[in-house]
């Protein structure tokens, strides 16, 4: 998929989110594989391989650093045959990444042009099971729920009920959680009527917003 010429800083990343702490394969592989410095602005691209490194893809909106893309990632455990939702799809990256984990994902972005954007990246590099619609993500997309994972990629005031409600019995809901300043990553599992929440690290990520996050507009 990615025959340009960043494969060997490509490598460097994966190497650098190895020393971080990241063992799944599956998610290296994926980050390997997948052209990062193709969902960043043309002006950014030679910081599209910072391990460290948030990138700004226009409306306000940034895409996450590789460590965190791939902390989430892990985090929600992400099997071949799984479903899963998206919530902010951006610049098309994080879902590039899960398409290549998942059977299905769907995501949902509520600026039109970046969803526009978006597809237009994934359809140029023949990722086909993405299904991204434009309308506010605190609500989910319960017309296809329920999920076997939701990555948010937005922070939060707290958990939105809805997305807990559209997850599988066992089901990983992994999203920031907190002020609009900091949060910290936060994985919700779904374990029949009860839930289990682990929290992983502290992040910093643009507000949710929607009916169940932040207020702001929804376009």
């Amino acid at each position: 998929m990615a025959s340009d010429g960043y494969a060997y800083r490509r490598a460097q990343m994966v190497e650098a989110l190895e020393r971080y702490g990241i063992r799944d394969q599956r998610v290296l592989d994926a980050m390997r594989l997948i052209p990062r410095d193709f969902f960043v602005p043309e002006a950014y691209r030679h910081a599209a391989y910072s391990e460290d490194v948030s990138i700004n893809i226009g409306e306000g909106q940034t895409i996450s650093q590789p460590r965190v893309v791939a902390a989430m990632t892990e985090a929600a455990g992400i099997g071949p045959e799984d479903r899963v939702l998206e919530i902010g799809t951006g610049s098309g990256y994080q879902a590039a990444v899960l398409a290549r984990l998942a059977r299905f994902v769907f995501s949902i972005e509520r600026i039109a042009p970046l969803a526009r954007e978006a597809k237009g990246r994934l359809d140029a590099l023949g990722i086909e099971n993405v299904s991204i619609k434009v309308m506010d993500g605190t609500l989910g997309w319960r017309a296809l729920a329920p999920y076997d994972a939701i990555l948010v990629t937005a922070a939060a005031p707290d958990v939105p009920e809805p997305l807990i409600e559209q997850l599988v019995d066992g089901g990983r809901l992994v999203l920031p959680v907190g002020a609009r300043e900091t949060q910290v990553i936060r994985v919700v599992e779904r374990r029949g009527e009860r839930y289990e929440t682990t929290d992983l690290q502290g992040a910093c990520f643009v507000p949710l917003i929607g009916r169940h996050g932040w207020r702001g507009k929804v376009e």
